[in-house]
Formats: structure tokens, sequence, C-alpha cells
């Protein structure tokens, strides 16, 4: 049995998933919260009869108020509910594929060295596409970095990082990124969750994404820009430590920090430069 129930939306009747439902008494002590599903649905546990406020918020749209009523078997609805995105929200890119440039696209690694220190590593081999959806929500990201792309400055540490006592590039050349699900946290800021495959293991991860915006290029494309972010444990991946001493970073922390840059192109393919 269900309480207050809403079904939230946007203005173009896309379900909004993520929003949350709280109901105050009038006295304004919150009595219930929810959080709605994929198809934008909210239901709190039955409440006691009589008269209370409905607040629904969700990152990036104006929050919204309204007075429920509820009945004597503890049950009422909101009926459906549109939100407006804030003012201030970003334009996001248009929807559809993308694809990722790999010559104006990094990912760099940084692990710190002996506790005062950071060594840095840089894969500049990076492609892959996005689909930008409608809602944002539903877009989806799949990555590719070929793991022989690392640089760290020095080439005879470069080749042993490559090799079998490290990243073994000839067994697992490219590390690969599929997404899951995507939250937005503010403006121009989501949580991008997924699956990374790197060393032959695969872990659930989940990256701080920010967006740049998207614009007409010099070539006659249009470009989306991203950033993004997160620490891996290096033993997640089965990165043997004894190997990294021999690698020449002894002493490197258990954690290591990503960078991602990113910028796509819309369409199925790289236009001719």
């Amino acid at each position: 049995m269900t309480g207050l129930s809403a079904q939230i939306k946007t203005a173009e009747g896309w379900a909004v998933e993520n929003a949350v439902l709280t109901v105050t008494d009038m006295a304004g002590q919150q009595v219930a919260r929810a959080v709605t599903d994929a198809s934008g649905a909210a239901d709190t546990a039955p409440l006691a009869p009589g008269v209370y406020t409905a607040v629904l918020t969700a990152a990036g749209y104006t929050p919204v108020a309204r007075t429920a009523q509820i009945g004597s078997d503890g049950s009422g609805s909101l009926g459906e509910i549109a939100l407006a995105p804030v003012a201030e929200a970003v334009e996001l890119p248009p929807p559809g594929p993308w694809t990722i440039d790999p010559v104006h696209s990094s990912v760099v690694a940084t692990a710190r060295h002996l506790g005062i220190a950071s060594v840095r590593a840089r894969f500049s081999d990076v492609g892959g596409r996005i689909v930008v959806g409608r809602p944002v929500e539903r877009s989806t990201v799949h990555a590719e970095i070929k793991a022989a792309s690392i640089d760290t400055g020095i080439r005879m540490r470069d080749d042993h990082l490559r090799s079998s006592d490290f990243l073994d590039v000839e067994a697992y050349p490219t590390i690969g990124f599929e997404s899951t699900a995507l939250r937005q946290r503010g403006v121009d800021t989501w949580t991008l969750a997924g699956e990374l495959t790197l060393h032959g293991e695969r872990r659930a991860i989940e990256l701080d994404l920010r967006y740049g915006g998207w614009g007409p290029d010099p070539w006659g494309g249009v470009r989306a820009a991203f950033h993004a972010e997160t620490q891996l444990r290096r033993n997640d991946f089965a990165i043997n430590y004894n190997a990294m001493v021999r690698a020449g970073v002894a002493a490197v922390g258990t954690t290591v920090k990503i960078e991602i840059d990113i910028e796509a192109v819309q369409g199925e393919s790289l236009p001719e430069m």
C-alpha cells in the first residue's frame, strides 16, 4: 500500500529519474521522502489523513511545491508534475551519436611517489563513441584507450610499464569503459557510472563528470567537451607492486588519480582534417 504518489516529467514529457519527493506536515516536520524511479514515479509509505506540503526537487530543475490531501486510507496523489530546467542550466549537446577525437582527447594517471611527489602518465590514444540521449540521463558512453600509448616522459620506464611486469599490453592491448548510468549533480556536473576493464580485470567505477559545452569547430564539424575524474585502487586491477618497483616507480601509493579530457565530434565518424 502506498501513501502520496507523483509522476515527475520534464516539460517535453520525459521521465525524471532520481527526483526527490519530500512531504512535510503543517508544522513543517518532514514525514516522508521518496525518490523517483526510471519511469519518474515516486510513492511514499502510507500517511495519516490530513493536509501536507509536498516539495519536488531534482538536480538541474526548479523545485516545485504542492499541497497534498491524504485520505482516510492513507493515500493521495499529486498526479503528473512537470519540472522546468533552472534558468542557468547549460545548453546540452544535440542528441545522437558523437565520436571521440583522439587528437584532442587524453587520459592522465597520477600516483603519489614517496609521499612527497607525483608520477604522471599520459595515455594519448583514446577513442570511442558517445550517444547523447533525451533525457540526457539516457546517454551512453563507450571508450577505449590503447594501453601502449602510456607516456611518463622516460622511455625505459614506459617500455617496462608496457611489459608483462605491469600493463602487459601484448595480452591486454586496450583499456575499456562502458557506461551504465548517468546522474546529474549540478547545473553542469554529473556522476557517470560504468565498468572499467583494465589488465584483464573488470570493475564498477564512478566518474565525476563536468560538461564544457558544445559548438562549431574550424573544420566544419560540431564538437562537445567533457572533463572527468576518478580514483582507482591499483590492487583492484591486479597491478603488482613489485613490478612497479622494478619499473622505477617505487613507493607509489595504492590509489591513482585519473583525469580525462574528451572532445567529441557530432556524427558516426571523424571528419577529414
